[in-house]
């Protein structure tokens, strides 16, 4: 009788997962907007055990969207770079309370003797400045120089500080972390990476800070790129594009209308003063002011956060800039990838029978540090270790639980614990993560599904 449930409960639980993998499909390709060619794919784990895929539309001109496509997830990398931290942590080489001067001298210059490795991940250290260091977009790709500019740079205090608990630090954080990890297993970052993490995951083709010459021309492109020719190769550009922004058009208004998550959406907005009527329909600006409190953007301290001293740009997009080490913004991994080191948070540290993140460890790294305004993100991020909390408003989940990391562009990963579940979504659409609402959609009807079937 036993070996019967057993096949019955396996055979509803594949039928069930099949169906998510068919609406999860459906809403993707449905996502795509009017911004074809372009596209993007997302992977879901639950229990260990990926439960969907889904792709749609062009990675390059001749190559579509796959779950092992490469892509560059700007600070959707964060959360791998805090995952490594967290292995080291479990096998004793670092200590969230311990300075970081303690590991790396060079760090202590300027009155940062006593930072610790929690206050870095938590973004209380005050260490978010980029234009308090003077490095133009070239030096941005030596590794070996922004570690030295990192390691002297000041503690700098946001405007109106005494608003804020938290100062996300969007570009130096990963020079920081990147630098301490060097500091404490005498390997370059990309070593460290391999060994401790992406190699006992499976991944180790698929994630990285700094791509491989025999990697680079795999990653996604914009779709402006799709005929830049090879012979570009090797020229830094000098200007980053800027996302395209265009208003919805009534294709696309109708689809957001369509979303399971749409009523959700419109009951939360009915009560904005921006809507005519309680009737209106959504734009993505609207939708995303649900998430996102633009109005509560700080110009200043995001521009600190952000932008050069000398206010050159830098191009994500870039060869040189992809195959260079700049951790909290170029890393370049797949929705596969990124999907399977959720996993292993989604499942407290463990994968496949290994322990690679002990339960003390996870413990401290899945609780909340911070919970107030934060001086550069327009929201309450609740950081973790390296992590915000889940971004979802949908009435039917409670995702306090969840935690990851969002990138520029819109592209995130996360966990949820509670529901051992874990998803990724990475994309080569011309948007960033306040202008669009793929992220955010992909995400409440995942857990939606999920919840109705438990």
């Amino acid at each position: 009788m036993t070996d019967n449930n057993d096949k019955k409960s396996h055979q509803q639980r594949s039928f069930i997962n099949a169906e998510i993998q068919q609406k999860l499909q459906q809403l993707l390709t449905d996502l795509q907007l009017d911004d074809a060619p372009a596209g993007g794919s997302l992977v879901v784990y639950q229990a260990g055990n990926c439960i969907a895929k889904a792709s749609v539309g062009m990675a390059q001109a001749d190559k579509p969207w796959q779950s092992d496509t490469l892509s560059i997830n700007f600070s959707t990398g964060k959360g791998v770079l805090a995952t490594l931290v967290h292995v080291l942590v479990s096998n004793g080489l670092l200590d969230y309370d311990k300075p970081i001067a303690d590991y790396w001298a060079a760090f202590a210059n300027n009155g940062k003797a006593d930072i610790t490795l929690r206050a870095v991940l938590s973004h209380q250290a005050n260490l978010f400045a980029l234009n308090s260091i003077d490095a133009d977009s070239e030096t941005f790709l030596d590794w070996e120089a922004m570690l030295a500019k990192v390691a002297a740079m000041p503690i700098t205090e946001p405007d109106n500080a005494s608003a804020y608990d938290s100062s996300y630090s969007a570009l130096v954080y990963g020079w920081i972390v990147g630098g301490l990890i060097e500091a404490v297993t005498d390997m370059s970052l990309a070593d460290a990476l391999q060994r401790y993490l992406t190699e006992p995951l499976g991944i180790a083709d698929s994630c990285y800070f700094g791509v491989p010459d025999n990697k680079v021309d795999e990653v996604a492109k914009l779709v402006k790129d799709f005929e830049t020719s090879k012979a570009d190769s090797g020229q830094l550009r000098s200007k980053r594009h800027k996302p395209t922004l265009k208003p919805d058009s009534e294709q696309t208004l109708a689809t957001y209308a369509s979303l399971p998550s749409y009523q959700r959406w419109q009951q939360l907005a009915s009560t904005d003063s921006n809507l005519e009527s309680a009737n209106e329909r959504l734009s993505a600006n609207k939708i995303n002011r649900l998430y996102f409190d633009h109005a509560a953007i700080n110009a200043s301290n995001y521009r600190a956060a952000l932008v050069p001293a000398n206010k050159q740009p830098i191009d994500y997009h870039d060869k040189l800039t992809m195959q260079a080490v700049i951790p909290a913004a170029n890393g370049v991994a797949s929705a596969q990838a990124l999907a399977r080191v959720y996993a292993l948070l989604a499942n407290g540290g463990t994968w496949q029978g290994q322990t690679l993140i002990d339960a003390a460890t996870f413990a401290q790294l899945a609780t909340p540090q911070v919970s107030g305004r934060d001086a550069v993100m327009p929201a309450h991020m609740n950081w973790r270790l390296g992590y915000h909390r889940l971004f979802s408003i949908g009435d039917n989940t409670d995702a306090e639980s969840g935690f990851g990391h969002m990138g520029y562009n819109g592209s995130v990963a996360w966990c949820d614990p509670t529901r051992q579940l874990s998803f990724a979504f990475v994309h080569n659409f011309d948007v960033t993560m306040l202008n669009d609402i793929r992220q955010f959609a992909l995400t409440e009807a995942l857990l939606a599904y999920i919840d109705d079937t438990l």
